[in-house]
């Protein structure tokens, strides 16, 4: 009888040691050293699939403007990775400390496929930035009549290697506006 309790105890405990083991290499994975603020401004599909399986927060503000990862990738043109956090469920309405959404930004900049993902999949056409602006707003105007705020933003952005190009924006503007209308 005491063969057959020992029996049983070693049974039990190499059981729940087993166990034990099992369910640790069923944690879940690690974000990787990338941020994924910075995961999302290179592009680097890699590293915003291992923050997804990592859970990280896809609407994690970034310290400076407030941003989102998705508004992130939408300012640097990295369409692959907008379309990778959308589909996993990044906030498309997210607001920055600007007021300004995903969408309100990608039709600034004109990056056509980000703001066709961003309303098949739900981005308000009528959320307003914090100066009660739309993204339809953002390229309304002729282009003349803007092109001071675009030359701000490349002198800003240009160090961090933003490249605008004002005669794919000149004729992607008109577009875009239809797109929100």
């Amino acid at each position: 009888m005491k063969t057959v309790t020992t029996a049983i105890l070693v049974v039990t405990l190499l059981t729940f040691t087993g166990c034990g083991k099992q369910e640790s290499s069923q944690t879940t994975p690690k974000p990787p050293s990338v941020s994924l603020t910075e995961a999302a401004a290179l592009g680097n599909l890699e590293a915003i699939r291992q923050h997804i399986k990592a859970g990280s927060n896809l609407n994690e503000k970034e310290p400076s403007r407030g941003s989102s990862p998705l508004i992130t990738a939408t300012v640097f043109g990295e369409t692959e990775a907008a379309r990778v956090l959308i589909e996993a469920g990044a906030d498309v309405n997210f607001k920055n400390n600007e007021g300004s959404t995903p969408l309100i930004t990608a039709a600034f900049f004109c990056r056509t496929e980000i703001v066709k993902a961003l309303l098949e999949n739900g981005a308000d056409k009528n959320a307003r930035n914090n100066a009660g602006r739309i993204a339809l707003d953002a390229v309304s105007a002729p282009f003349d009549d803007v092109k001071g705020i675009y030359d701000q933003f490349r002198m800003a952005l240009g160090p961090l290697g933003i490249e605008l190009d004002y005669e794919r924006i000149k004729m992607t503007r008109p577009k875009i506006a239809e797109m929100l209308r």
